[in-house]
């Protein structure tokens, strides 16, 4: 066997000693990673992870195409008819209507005249009589407003249905008590109609106010001011006012003498009750 010649410039190992090994044999030892300060580098991926890649990619499409031939090739699924069957009715009498006791609907619809405090005995009526036959007209409350006609639309705004009105007097003393009703579609308009008296009770000097027991937010006042006019007796005012439901209570007490407050008070609660 022929020997190939080892070039001349081959380094030869050091201190001038011949390698004991094979001929043109590398005998260096391999440097550890990073023995030379330089960070390994990372291994290389292969090409199986990509082939299985791939390959599931492939077979998420060709699923993905398979379903949408299956389902074409299908009958549409007949949807369930809109038109139900008809449901047979009852038969025999229905419920009896509930009482005025059992819903108060019954008794805020019929009479609202019948809903006003008794006249108490030795009461007389007013010298000059308001409302007709107990019914208090929108006109006539809209005369009762400092501006008539602004008093009107004001109750035509609260969307007004109709009010009942009760009377009279006991010597210098004289009552006047309103229900006022109002149609409630789109909102509490009795309630708004309260808290408008409630602002102007407010607006008189030298007034105490209490709570109506059972109302919610109604107000009693007594004014210790009296009104005044030349030729007349000085007039002493109480007032109260609460809402239930979809109607509106006003209570007026003059007198030539102040009011007590257990008078208005007494008033307030017994027509609530009667609500």
């Amino acid at each position: 066997m022929e020997v190939s010649e080892v070039p001349e410039d081959a380094e030869r190992p050091e201190g001038g000693e011949e390698s004991t090994g094979a001929v043109g044999a590398d005998t260096t030892a391999p440097e550890a990673p990073g023995a030379s300060g330089e960070a390994p580098r990372p291994r290389r991926r292969g090409r199986t992870t990509l082939l299985i890649a791939g390959a599931a990619a492939l077979g998420v499409v060709a699923g993905t195409c398979t379903g949408f031939l299956i389902q074409a090739d299908r009958e549409p699924t007949r949807l369930p008819s809109l038109s139900q069957p008809v449901l047979a009715q009852a038969k025999g009498a229905g419920p009896e209507p509930l009482s005025a006791a059992q819903d108060r609907q019954v008794k805020t619809d019929g009479d609202l005249r019948k809903l006003l405090l008794k006249r108490p005995s030795g009461a007389r009526d007013w010298p000059v009589s308001i409302g007709d036959d107990g019914w208090y007209s929108l006109d006539a409350i809209a005369e009762t407003y400092e501006k008539p006609a602004r008093g009107y639309h004001d109750m035509v705004d609260h969307d007004f249905r109709r009010a009942a009105v009760a009377t009279w007097t006991i010597g210098h003393y004289a009552v006047e008590i309103r229900l006022v009703q109002f149609h409630q579609d789109e909102a509490v308009q009795a309630a708004d109609y309260s808290n408008n008296d409630y602002y102007w009770a407010e607006q008189e000097g030298s007034t105490d106010s209490w709570s109506v027991p059972g109302t919610g937010d109604g107000q009693a006042y007594v004014h210790h001011k009296p009104h005044t006019e030349a030729g007349y007796l000085p007039e002493y005012q109480a007032e109260a006012h609460a809402w239930r439901g979809d109607i509106s209570m006003e209570i007026w007490i003059t007198d030539t003498k102040p009011v007590p407050k257990n008078k208005i008070m007494d008033l307030a609660e017994r027509q609530m009750e009667r609500l």
